[in-house]
């Protein structure tokens, strides 16, 4: 007899045995659920993506539009955050409040665009004025946003130079003015890197300005037009009507920019008209991934001027005007 072949029966109860000690890691009912979900909700896309970031824009959203949601699946609950899923203007839309900062922002983006079938983004939310002649109010579409937040500080005998496309020298600040030194020295704006399905792989390109989508700016530039709100109730109103612009340049970074010195510099240095925590990074996001992206942003405050207390006041303002562009904005898409 073949002693191999008589060895046989007992390896197989080995192979068969060694099956019921490893560990096993079935996938949790919950995420099979969604799934399920996600298929179905996929199957009646595609969407338009709405990303806002925080209640008191999402209050105003929903209160100024008539969302009809999905009456199968009105929302999907992920990563902690609520997607609701409906209609707007008979435009299917998902929607999203992602949380405060660049990376909520980047989080929530690149969730809505693996999860869903979406053909864009639209990214609003309120933000500061750093252009004097934009008022508390009014609306910006910026074509082009920068994050204002990459920095190399340098000690006050480093050389200019490298790749830093702009400093800021603190001691051109002293009160009272000196000779411009100062232990702080400077600071040196330097560029994002954009991986991209346009670009080659592993390969970044250096990049300062994130644009915009060019068709969805066209769109928006019958907004101009658009009339909104001057009042927060009766007896708190703005001094004159805001204006909705569209074309200029946005900020973003991890700063609550209440400093007057410093927003005349983000202004004339880099020709910025607001600033927020969020629209770079949800740009940067969708242009690596090669989809549409416009950015709708209030003005609440002038910063260094009020600060706080100002947002306080007209952040509410500022939300619902840019609650109203978005609902415009999205009347003027082409139906998919």
């Amino acid at each position: 007899m073949d002693h191999t072949l008589s060895l046989l029966p007992f390896l197989f109860i080995i192979i068969i045995s060694s099956f019921h000690v490893l560990p096993v890691s079935p996938t949790p009912s919950h995420k099979l659920k969604s799934a399920t979900t996600i298929r179905k909700l996929n199957r009646g896309g595609p969407y338009i993506g709405l990303v806002t970031v925080i209640a008191t824009e999402e209050n105003a959203f929903l209160r100024s539009v008539d969302f009809r949601p999905d009456p199968t699946h009105p929302f999907l609950d992920l990563s902690g955050r609520r997607f609701r899923i409906g209609k707007i203007h008979g435009k299917k839309v998902v929607y999203v409040r992602c949380g405060r900062g660049m990376v909520n922002g980047a989080a929530a983006t690149q969730q809505m665009i693996d999860v869903f079938n979406v053909k864009g983004i639209v990214h609003f939310g309120i933000a500061g004025n750093m252009n004097n002649s934009m008022s508390i109010g009014d609306v910006s579409i910026p074509k082009q946003i920068t994050n204002a937040g990459l920095w190399d500080w340098l000690n006050p005998d480093k050389a200019k130079g490298g790749e830093d496309i702009a400093y800021l020298d603190v001691g051109n600040y002293n009160v009272p003015k000196g000779d411009g030194d100062n232990e702080l020295g400077s600071i040196g704006y330097n560029y994002e890197q954009l991986y991209s399905v346009t670009g080659h792989i592993n390969t970044p390109q250096n990049v300062f300005w994130i644009n915009t989508t060019q068709e969805w700016l066209h769109l928006a530039a019958d907004l101009e037009k658009m009339e909104l709100s001057q009042c927060v109730n009766a007896s708190l109103c703005l001094p004159k009507k805001p204006k909705l612009v569209v074309g200029l340049k946005a900020a973003t970074a991890y700063i609550f920019v209440d400093n007057a010195a410093y927003r005349n510099f983000l202004y004339d240095t880099f020709g910025v008209s607001s600033s927020d925590m969020e629209s770079s990074a949800v740009a940067m996001t969708c242009a690596s991934n090669g989809y549409p992206i416009i950015v709708i942003r209030g003005l609440s405050d002038l910063a260094g001027e009020g600060g706080d207390n100002t947002v306080h006041k007209f952040g509410s303002l500022a939300a619902t005007n840019t609650a109203k562009a978005v609902l415009e904005f999205i009347r003027k898409l082409p139906p998919y």
